[in-house]
């Protein structure tokens, strides 16, 4: 365009989101370069794999006991042993809606997770006789609508316990998180099956090729864990305010309140980044 006899250049365009672009891949490359990054993605792979894979072999047992009380003791040794990993897909979901992990960790947890439970069924169809029983499945006297419901309540009960033993750093922690899981197991395992994690039934929904009802087994527990992690953030956490419910609801930062030095009464809250446990 001319003004006044001389050519105008074009306008530049900003450099604002080039260099916006630039930091980020500098931080994906440095967060695949880490070797705490590779360790969580290796804990959230033989947790998973142990956690199904136990329970899978305890579902041979008539009842719904075994299953139960497998999962639950399971559940608390790996909290114990693996530094607390998610070994839920579900729990990784309300750990990313709750922006207590990073995106890059969540998916990457998300395919390791899945990884471990396809190896856990592919070796329990291997070892047990009936591959049928590794699928769970809702019960015959029941609907989807009262499995999914079942579902989510049991899952929600789980996570608020996960997300509770986190936040206060309790040291029964694991005990805690086994405790909530044999007893959701429990309640509605007549009714779903009792997964409570959806890598429990992908794994062995791909082996055998059964997918019947599927979609309860992912929208339940996702549903559960998503409504348990904004309940605790919300109404439970340390630090809850009007103000961190502002921020939560316009998915905006709040700045973080100071807290006092530590004391035997008011122990540190956990890192961003900390696990919950597997559930």
């Amino acid at each position: 365009m001319r003004w006044g006899g001389r050519e105008e250049p074009p306008p530049r365009a900003s450099s604002v989101p080039s260099s916006w672009h630039r930091s980020c891949t500098m931080a994906i490359r440095e967060e695949l370069r880490s070797g705490c990054f590779w360790r969580g993605v290796l804990a959230e792979v033989a947790a998973t794999l142990i956690f199904v894979g136990v329970v899978l072999g305890a579902s041979a047992a008539p009842g719904p006991l075994a299953p139960a009380l497998a999962r639950g003791l399971v559940a608390g040794g790996l909290a114990c042993s693996l530094g607390a990993p998610q070994a839920n897909p579900a729990l990784t979901l309300a750990l990313l809606c709750t922006r207590k992990l990073g995106a890059l960790r969540g998916a990457a947890g998300l395919l390791a997770q899945c990884a471990g439970a396809l190896l856990a069924a592919a070796a329990a169809r291997l070892a047990l006789p009936d591959d049928a029983g590794l699928v769970t499945r809702v019960s015959a006297t029941g609907t989807a609508g009262q499995a999914l419901g079942w579902e989510i309540f049991a899952t929600f009960q789980l996570a608020l316990a996960a997300f509770a033993a986190a936040d206060r750093l309790v040291p029964q922690g694991g005990l805690a998180l086994g405790s909530a899981l044999a007893a959701g197991a429990l309640a509605m395992g007549p009714f779903s099956g009792g997964s409570m994690n959806p890598a429990r039934s992908l794994g062995p929904a791909i082996i055998t090729g059964i997918w019947d009802d599927h979609w309860v087994y992912w929208l339940g527990p996702e549903l559960g864990v998503v409504l348990a992690g904004l309940c605790h953030e919300l109404l439970f956490a340390a630090g809850t305010s009007r103000e961190r419910l502002g921020a939560c609801l316009t998915c905006r930062d709040v700045a973080p309140a100071e807290t006092p030095s530590a004391t035997p009464s008011s122990p540190p809250g956990p890192p961003a980044t900390r696990g919950q446990g597997p559930a």
